[in-house]
């Protein structure tokens, strides 16, 4: 196979960003070759020369949107020294990808994946994307604190994920439940900082009691 020239890789990424944007603003149930085509000012055949479906050009869309998502936020995510710190830059994050259109993004891509077979499988790709960069802020700020031993960070990486996902689809429909259920976090961080801040012995009796309690 011959290399990509750079011609074709604009095409490519110009109906990358196409499909997104027709998702977005138009929804799935009008996302076609001829729109997506539209949006990113191409001829409508070479959806089909250079994704091969209109599927898998959205599955391809997908998979390219939420990592130049991650991308954009990687360097602050390494920089996140707190539980509390990654809940603020949780909630920066949720309402930028909001008033970019991200969130609307996101429900046309749910919604889209049970008849539109390659989109399910990418969407949580997307999804795992973010997984593994929480899961590595989550290890380095809980090492060290009394509940480090007790928690999954892999676990509550997908955990964390999956509450952004169902705030951001349920902002739309109760916007003061969603804030509750954010305010809801910044209290657990409180918590877990609260615990760091324990002296030795009484850090020592709260890992004791946490092992009694996980018998």
């Amino acid at each position: 196979m011959s290399p990509e020239t750079p011609k074709a890789r604009e095409t490519r990424t110009k109906l990358l960003e196409g499909a997104l944007r027709t998702l977005t603003e138009q929804g799935i149930a009008k996302t076609s070759a001829r729109t997506v085509a539209a949006a990113a000012g191409v001829n409508q055949a070479l959806v089909f020369y250079h994704f091969g479906t209109v599927d898998e050009l959205l599955a391809a869309a997908c998979r390219y949107g939420a990592q130049q998502a991650v991308d954009r936020y990687r360097e602050r995510l390494a920089a996140v020294t707190s539980l509390s710190g990654l809940l603020a830059l949780g909630r920066e994050i949720h309402a930028s990808e909001r008033d970019g259109g991200h969130v609307a993004l996101l429900g046309q891509l749910l919604a889209g994946a049970p008849t539109h077979a390659a989109l399910g499988p990418a969407t949580a790709a997307g999804l795992r994307l973010w997984i593994a960069e929480i899961e590595q802020v989550l290890t380095r700020v809980l090492a060290g604190t009394p509940v480090a031993e007790f928690v999954d960070p892999a676990g509550l990486a997908r955990a964390v994920a999956a509450s952004f996902v169902g705030i951001e689809l349920y902002e739309g429909a109760d916007a003061q439940g969603a804030q509750a259920a954010l305010a809801a976090l910044d209290q657990l961080a409180a918590l877990v900082a609260a615990l760091e801040e324990l002296g030795p012995v009484a850090q020592r009796a709260v890992r004791h009691r946490l092992r009694r309690a996980g018998r």
